[in-house]
């Protein structure tokens, strides 16, 4: 289960965060912003390939005791960071991409409301928070 997810502009200041657990938010948004320097990293690393990609899946950023970081890299650099428990072993590397996906194209239909300014913070609770909260059929 994703316990908080991260939307990241290009010049990675936050457009979008939420935390399930209310009381360790502070340590996702920590957790979140730490993990900019790997993506940062892995973009650096991927160079041209990185251009050449559609699927811009970044994969496991960083694991640690209790939880485990992925990222996702749209074409215009917008960052996709998601915290995932790490006691859910049964969540494979497929349903993570899709779950990206499922991010990407939400965040793809903010992008396209007209009363939207690009670079302003997503709150929108009807329309990309209830996108997130389906994302999550995870729960086991």
């Amino acid at each position: 289960m994703a316990v908080c997810v991260a939307v990241i502009a290009k010049e990675n200041y936050p457009l979008y965060i939420r935390s399930t657990p209310t009381e360790n938010e502070l340590k996702f948004h920590y957790m979140v912003h730490t993990s900019l320097d790997v993506v940062d990293e892995k973009i650096s690393a991927m160079g041209k390939a990185l251009v050449d990609q559609r699927e811009l899946y970044l994969g496991l950023l960083y694991p640690t005791e209790d939880y485990k970081v992925y990222g996702y890299v749209t074409n215009s650099k917008v960052k996709f960071v998601m915290v995932v428990d790490s006691s859910n072993t049964a969540l494979r590397d497929n349903e993570i991409r899709s779950m990206f996906r499922k991010l990407h194209n939400s965040y793809t239909d903010v992008m396209c409301n007209p009363f939207y300014n690009p670079g302003d913070r997503i709150q929108s609770r009807t329309c990309f928070a209830v996108s997130v909260a389906k994302m999550q059929p995870f729960r086991r």
